[in-house]
């Protein structure tokens, strides 16, 4: 079984439902859910003019390869509602692979490490809840030594423990 970090994203509609039946799904079809962080609101990232998101990382385990992990992934979003819109744009559900173990991989549909960790306070924050001794696999650095360079405007919206099944 691989050690897995996903973040998840709503900003469309009831956005803590769409987590709880995202976590709900994922734990059923995809992998054991470990733990899940806080869930936190925050200001849209890379397009600003829209709804604040709810964000929450969880820690699974699974026996998918990284790729059929993705098409999981990308099925799950469609069964629980997501649109398609423009990039970086509003989210019934967004389900991203954050980490896969220590691996990295870089694919035309998948880089792992995800390229953005660092930069969104919304993901490494709660992912240095989950484990603050987690470090980058690129780096070696621990994910909190990058606390410093990123503006941290998160809100707690609710905890997640124990995690809901």
């Amino acid at each position: 079984m691989n050690r897995v970090f996903l973040g998840l994203g709503s900003n469309v509609g009831d956005r803590i439902s769409y987590i709880l039946k995202a976590i709900e799904e994922i734990h059923k079809y995809i992998g054991k859910v470990v733990v899940a962080s806080t869930v936190y609101e925050s200001k849209p990232w890379g397009v600003e003019d829209q709804k604040d998101f709810l964000n929450c990382v969880v820690e699974i385990r699974t026996s998918f390869c990284p790729l059929n992990l993705l098409k999981k992934i990308k099925t799950l979003e469609k069964s629980l509602g997501r649109k398609e819109r423009f990039r970086w744009g509003p989210r019934e559900i967004d389900v991203d692979i954050l980490l896969y173990g220590s691996r990295k991989l870089y694919t035309k549909d998948l880089t792992i490490p995800h390229p953005r960790i660092k930069e969104r306070d919304f993901v490494l924050v709660p992912l240095i809840e989950i484990d603050p001794l987690l470090k980058d696999p690129e780096s070696g650095r621990p994910y909190s030594s990058f606390l410093g360079g990123v503006g941290i405007y998160l809100r707690p919206f609710c905890s997640l423990r124990p995690i809901p099944s």
